[in-house]
């Protein structure tokens, strides 16, 4: 972002993106594509439960090479510790999460190739995007065909009862920071539309994307319902006895509280360029 502002200080005259007589002002996008998640139940970045992501965003032009862009994200993620084969732990574990992500960025690309829509042999350039985004997200999870959010169920002991002397360990919010990277390549079909597609990595501030951070809390911050069966927050935070005995001993592993979670969204997109006209200069 530096060097986009460095950019346009020192090279005003440089922004002016003409095509015959019209200069190309910025472009407007739709995306479409999947995501997936990367975290405490996925700890080795398998692909095998990837969602839908879509987005719309405004891409300002300075010049051929760089561009300021503005957007605004939807993904799905999720994931379960049934597809953890590889670690008997992590099965027995038996957690599982679904998320909404809600992200609004600004990103900064750079391009390759001279760009310029409509212009043989400028229609085509590879290029890298950075930026910084804040997105919103709330797992939620599947207990006998009922939905429940678990963030206010606090799962690894964030709301004792009052009466309580387990320590009260910190709640998690809802929103978050994502600094996205990625990669991606366009093509213009003439001066007026723009295909692509797109990689996009977001690096993020929280470990609690998929509810899952640190310990197993003791059994006693979650008070039995009044028929003394066990509460939705206790059949939540350990879920190992649904397939056998039960793992959550308080202190033990549950997450990695070392770590933050991750997501990335892979898709293709479609922009339509916004050009003003530029009057010709008389001879």
């Amino acid at each position: 972002m530096l060097f986009l502002a460095a950019t346009i200080y020192t090279s005003n005259s440089y922004a002016q993106v003409f095509y015959g007589p019209y200069r190309q002002e910025g472009e407007i996008g739709v995306s479409i594509g999947a995501a997936n998640y990367f975290g405490d139940i996925n700890t080795r970045a398998k692909f095998n439960r990837v969602k839908p992501a879509a987005s719309l965003f405004y891409r300002k032009n300075f010049g051929n090479y760089i561009a300021a862009r503005l957007g605004f994200s939807f993904a799905q993620v999720g994931y379960s510790d049934i597809y953890n084969t590889h670690n008997e732990y992590m099965q027995r574990r038996n957690l599982s999460f679904n998320s909404n992500i809600w992200e609004l960025a600004l990103q900064g690309d750079f391009n390759f190739f001279r760009f310029l829509p409509g212009e043989p042999g400028l229609n085509f350039t590879p290029y890298v995007t950075l930026g910084v985004g804040a997105f919103s997200y709330d797992p939620y999870a599947y207990l006998q065909g009922q939905k429940y959010f678990l963030r206010p169920l606090g799962t690894e002991g964030q709301y004792p009862p009052p009466n309580s002397t387990e320590p009260k360990v910190k709640t998690y919010s809802p929103i978050a920071l994502s600094v996205p990277v990625g990669v991606g390549v366009k093509y213009a079909l003439n001066s007026r539309f723009n295909i692509g597609a797109e990689i996009l990595y977001r690096f993020t501030t929280t470990d609690y994307l998929d509810d899952v951070s640190g310990v197993y809390p003791d059994r006693s911050v979650f008070p039995d319902n009044a028929d003394g069966t066990p509460s939705i927050a206790a059949q939540l935070s350990d879920r190992s006895y649904e397939i056998g005995t039960p793992i959550g001993i308080k202190g033990r592993q549950r997450g990695n509280s070392q770590q933050k979670d991750h997501f990335m969204t892979g898709s293709i997109f479609i922009t339509f360029n916004l050009q003003s006209y530029r009057c010709p200069t008389a001879n």
